[in-house]
């Protein structure tokens, strides 16, 4: 499955250069991908409320670009490897043709107490791959 999700930059996210300051690509990247799995149907509110959560275990970003105040910037959200316990998300921000960042990210489910778990079949991950 593949999502895209839109946004427009605002002014407060920009540093004293004037462009989006690197750490608020991980916002923009965690927005996407809870829009991806909403869109695809996963009820992450219920693998939360069942005593489970995702954590990033590694997060990979080549920035390539600037964004600025006001860009509407793209952000598509893919996931390329999804296991039971973990898997890896690609993403791409562009503005318009414009590549601004790529990622990936790794992530993990965890437990109440933040350690490895699986979830309950009803929250299996895998089915996020087409």
């Amino acid at each position: 499955m593949f999502h895209l999700t839109t946004l427009t930059v605002r002014s407060y996210e920009c540093d004293s250069s004037g462009h989006v300051n690197h750490a608020v690509y991980v916002n923009y990247l965690e927005h996407a991908r809870l829009q991806f799995l909403r869109a695809s149907g996963f009820d992450y509110p219920g693998l939360v409320a069942a005593g489970f959560n995702t954590v990033i275990a590694r997060l990979i970003i080549a920035y390539r670009a600037p964004a600025f105040a006001g860009d509407e910037l793209s952000i598509a959200t893919e996931p390329v490897s999804t296991k039971r316990l973990s898997g890896v998300f690609r993403q791409i921000i562009r503005r318009g043709p414009d590549l601004i960042a790529e990622a990936d990210v790794h992530w993990g489910v965890v437990d109440q107490r933040g350690r490895p778990a699986r979830p309950p079949a009803a929250f299996d991950l895998r089915s996020l791959m087409p």
